[in-house]
């Protein structure tokens, strides 16, 4: 992934309400850009088929000041939701490097369930923000789970501190990483009782998106502390289980 994705993460934030922002919109080259560029990020499944549309508020439930949202299409095969969370969080910092704010979108209805043979996953609520201040002035302050709480063993200076920050729906943060000898283990985590506002038979679906996000999040940090590494996926079919491992990385630093 681009070395600049991994700036916008400390630029980003979710804009669950699109207020006060201007009257700049976004034009027919910005979103024709966004059509293009979605061909050249880099799917955790290669072998899975996904598309988007991008279509007017109006044409979603989701009408808290956007303009458009990204509407993620995939076929159903295994690991078909981490690799649309691993996918949108490319698509996410690329369109904050363009002042464009951005909110994942969960539980929003579209009037289209199928594009291209493929099912609706997820949405992505956008607009242009052309005030910078707008932006996450400090992500530090920003209200996520302490270390100790998403991260076992020993921490990875400039990776463990910054990879909490990863957005997910509904802000349940439902990850949990293991070190364990130079090889780190990724969960996606259910806390007994804990699932937010969503409705429960719907928090497995959403949170393994949440998983993909964090892994691309996970990576563009390694490869900003100049770790190698080599990852294994491993299959959720959504349990119930309190920990399900989703992908397994052993990391070397560059020599």
């Amino acid at each position: 992934m681009e070395e600049k994705l991994y700036n916008m993460i400390f630029k980003r934030k979710s804009f669950h309400l699109f207020r006060n922002c201007g009257q700049e919109e976004i034009s027919e080259e910005e979103l024709d850009w966004i059509r293009n560029i979605y061909d050249e990020l880099i799917p955790l499944y290669p072998d899975i088929k996904t598309a988007i549309r991008i279509v007017r508020a109006e044409e979603t439930t989701y009408k808290r000041g956007q303009e458009y949202c990204i509407l993620f299409y995939s076929e159903k095969k295994d690991g078909y939701l981490a690799n649309i969370g691993y996918l949108g969080e490319q698509m996410d910092l690329r369109l904050v490097s363009r002042d464009i704010g951005t909110l994942w979108f969960g539980i929003g209805k579209v009037e289209e369930d199928s594009f291209e043979g493929l099912d609706y996953v997820i949405m992505m609520a956008i607009r242009k923000i052309p005030d910078p201040s707008l932006f996450r002035k400090d992500m530090f302050k920003s209200k996520r789970k302490p270390v100790d709480e998403i991260w076992q063993g020993e921490p990875i200076e400039g990776v463990t501190d910054i990879v909490r920050f990863a957005p997910s729906a509904c802000n349940t943060q439902p990850w949990l990483v293991e070190n364990e000898d130079g090889k780190l283990l990724v969960y996606r985590y259910r806390k007994p009782g804990k699932r937010g506002i969503m409705p429960a038979d719907q928090v497995a679906f959403y949170n393994r998106i949440d998983i993909g996000i964090f892994l691309c999040f996970l990576e563009l940090c390694l490869q900003n502390q100049s770790f190698n590494f080599q990852r294994e996926l491993f299959t959720d079919d959504g349990g119930e289980e309190e920990k399900t491992l989703n992908a397994g990385y052993r990391i070397t630093e560059n020599q």
